[in-house]
């Protein structure tokens, strides 16, 4: 029986093939054999349009607020304009204190530089999350602290989240998201400033009707669901389905077409498992003639306020 959607599953662990993508998934590994490691902390760089605090010690006149411009220089009290794209708050202390000493302004300089507003350096999440946006990386976070930042998993969100960086965007790094307890494998997963992460979003077939369980059902980008796998999911027809009068309501470019499904034939292995795709609304009637006869415009309705269930 299909249990209802959980938002935050636990995480599985898979293979990774040799490709452009590297891809977490389950396996038959034990998820004890794989070593937890904690959320790293990345240096946040200096970005086109930053905003630092440069504090010059017992040299107040010197202090200043500092927009960093889109060439990724700061223009410094006395001392000119100075590059700072690309480095920490502590690098560019030091380049500061450098650039004071190399033009005269003091020998000595002590200067400490804070980051009062990081411009570039959150991580966008999108996809099927609550409150897609960009979300600042402050700090060791992992890849479920981000999802749940961004409000958490939709109904139809699915399996895969993919995280791909910004400074190596044709390695993207694919975790799946399962059941199996115990893994570790998004808790590993290195997110960095400027990162995407990308919640996928899960095929849904419905079932409605003269059904044990109406209802949607998801399906991931890599699975597959039949007909009979529908009806399944659904825990079965009842006495009362016209099975000869069952449909598939399919979207397609011209708008929904109805498609007659054989249910009894298929049922009775007498004619061939149908495959179903995202967004496929099959209805089964009941023996009542007004049942039988329902249009497009009656049947949606009911997918629409159906209950959403992934397949165990």
């Amino acid at each position: 029986m299909s249990k209802p959607l959980v938002v935050f599953a636990l995480l599985s662990i898979g293979a990774m093939p040799a490709s452009a993508q590297k891809v977490l998934a389950g396996n038959s590994m034990p998820a004890a054999s794989v070593p937890f490691s904690p959320p790293a902390v990345h240096a946040l760089q200096i970005s086109a349009g930053d905003l630092l605090d440069l504090n010059v010690f017992d040299t107040p006149e010197l202090s200043a607020k500092l927009r960093v411009d889109e060439q990724g220089k700061v223009t410094l009290p006395v001392a000119g304009t100075l590059p700072v794209l690309g480095l920490t708050a502590e690098q560019a202390g030091q380049a500061i204190e450098a650039r004071f000493r190399d033009t005269d302004v003091l020998k000595n300089p002590n200067v400490s530089v804070t980051v009062l507003e990081f411009s570039t350096q959150g991580v966008t999440v999108l996809g099927e999350v609550k409150n897609p946006g960009v979300y600042p990386l402050l700090g060791a976070h992992g890849l479920l602290d981000l999802i749940s930042a961004a409000g958490g998993e939709t109904s139809s969100a699915g399996k895969d989240v993919t995280v791909t960086h910004r400074d190596d965007p044709d390695q993207p790094v694919i975790v799946k998201i399962g059941s199996k307890p115990g893994s570790t494998a998004a808790f590993n997963v290195d997110v960095r400033p400027g990162d995407t992460i990308m919640v996928s979003h899960a095929g849904i077939v419905y079932v409605v009707g003269d059904v044990g369980k109406p209802g949607g059902f998801l399906i991931d980008n890599n699975d597959r669901l039949t007909v009979l796998q529908a009806i399944a999911l659904a825990q079965g027809t009842n006495r009362t389905a016209s099975l000869n009068h069952s449909k598939l309501i399919r979207k397609t470019e011209a708008g929904r077409e109805e498609v007659p499904v054989p249910l009894k034939k298929i049922l009775a292995n007498k004619a061939e498992d149908e495959l179903l795709a995202d967004g496929d609304i099959l209805f089964v009637p009941g023996s009542a003639p007004k049942n039988a006869l329902r249009d497009v415009e009656s049947i949606l309705p009911a997918a629409a306020g159906a209950a959403i269930y992934r397949a165990p």
